[in-house]
């Protein structure tokens, strides 16, 4: 007789309460329970009575493998509302209505869920998903602020379509980079470590610049942005909030990060600097072009038969990583820099940091299949203190989780 083979989450997983309230995104809950019961984590789910309106029970059950909690009054011999939160390594509730949002903040205890959230006593992780306008309202924004203060996280929404024809902020982040956030948390030890960077700032740059030759070519480089993309988001896990200006990177937006697109070196410096004027730290993992065109060719530049090309002329493009180091936008702001470099990695790891003045310097030894669009990444990170932390290899998370590490400990 034929064995049938089930594939459960594993015993004794992190414990995670999927909280689901009631908007439209709420179809969406569904995804995220598949990655987080796929992964190992023992899920159940507790939805708000109008999120029921959405996604019916039965998902929910057949999706997570457990009974779906809906009500104070079920099952009250096992006192769910108190045990459930108490129970839980994590909270997550996606989406997170205003409503709910409202009810978290000013302690409002009216279904399962908000009593599930008063007792818990591990990590809460907010998803927000609302119209622009709710989002932006001085209501919402005060509770979100609230809610951040007392160390939950509230990812900031994405932007895009919302419901009808409107498109704004407000949109619920994509369920896998929810998901992401809700490992890293996870990943965390204790609360202070968790939200280490909570009511920072940080500035991140990721990806290679571009810079056009004419309408068809560029001089570009490998960069994939994957460690600047790793930093922004290992920082929202911690708290942060997080500006990523990325150039030509074609990887989708960390849930909670505000995405700032460029193309060339000077387009990066200016959303940079902008974004930089109110940072506690500003963090440059692009790789970002030395040189120039001297000049850009409005059509494309022919081959001719009988000649070879002209040379290229190349002037020099500004030095962001220095001019952030010597021009602070703010007393004890923090700036890292990246040293790719391919031989005398350390030597001249050492003169660029003492050339650009930076806190941190992350050098790393690059080449054609070293680094650049690779899942790992290793590393040395040298302080201007003298201090030299070696980072062994292993995936480009656990290097952004070191950098940061020395970032929270450098802040005033």
């Amino acid at each position: 007789m034929e064995q049938r083979r089930h594939d459960r989450p594993q015993e004794n997983g992190p414990r995670v309460v999927l909280g689901v309230s009631g908007g439209i995104a709420a179809y969406k809950a569904c995804e995220l329970l598949r990655r987080l019961t796929e992964s190992g984590h023992e899920t159940r789910v507790v939805p708000t009575a109008s999120a029921l309106r959405f996604v019916g029970e039965a998902t929910f059950s057949a999706l997570s493998g457990n009974p779906v909690s809906t009500d104070v009054w079920e099952s009250v011999h096992e006192v769910p509302h108190v045990r459930i939160g108490q129970g839980a390594d994590l909270v997550v509730v996606a989406p997170a209505t205003a409503d709910i949002l409202a009810k978290a903040a000013h302690g409002l205890a009216d279904d399962l869920l908000t009593n599930t959230l008063l007792t818990a006593r591990c990590p809460v992780v907010f998803a927000p998903a609302m119209h622009t306008e709710m989002w932006e309202h001085p209501a919402t924004q005060e509770n979100v602020a609230t809610l951040r203060r007392r160390g939950c996280l509230v990812i900031e929404p994405a932007v895009g379509r919302l419901t009808g024809a409107d498109t704004g902020k407000g949109r619920f982040p994509e369920p896998d980079a929810v998901f992401e956030v809700c490992r890293g948390v996870l990943a965390r030890g204790t609360a202070e470590e968790r939200a280490d960077l909570a009511g920072r700032h940080v500035v991140v740059s990721a990806g290679g610049t571009r810079e056009p030759l004419d309408p068809v070519r560029f001089l570009g480089n490998r960069s994939s942005g994957k460690q600047g993309f790793a930093l922004a988001r290992t920082a929202v896990a911690r708290g942060a909030r997080v500006t990523l200006v990325a150039a030509n990177s074609e990887l989708p937006a960390p849930a909670g990060v505000d995405v700032v697109r460029v193309g060339t070196a000077v387009q990066l410096r200016e959303a940079v600097v902008e974004a930089a004027a109110d940072a506690d730290a500003v963090v440059m993992a692009a790789a970002v072009a030395d040189f120039r065109p001297a000049v850009y060719a409005e059509g494309k530049i022919k081959k001719r038969k009988d000649a070879e090309p002209e040379p290229l002329a190349l002037v020099r493009n500004p030095d962001i990583l220095a001019e952030l180091s010597t021009d602070r936008a703010r007393a004890g702001q923090i700036v890292v820099g990246f040293a790719a470099e391919t031989d005398d990695v350390l030597a001249n790891g050492r003169a660029k940091l003492a050339r650009k003045r930076c806190d941190l310097l992350v050098v790393n030894e690059v080449g054609e299949s070293k680094t650049f669009g690779a899942e790992e990444n290793e590393a040395v990170v040298l302080g201007a203190d003298g201090s030299e932390t070696p980072v062994p290899r292993g995936p480009k998370e656990a290097l952004s989780d070191r950098v940061w590490d020395l970032v929270a400990l450098r802040f005033p």
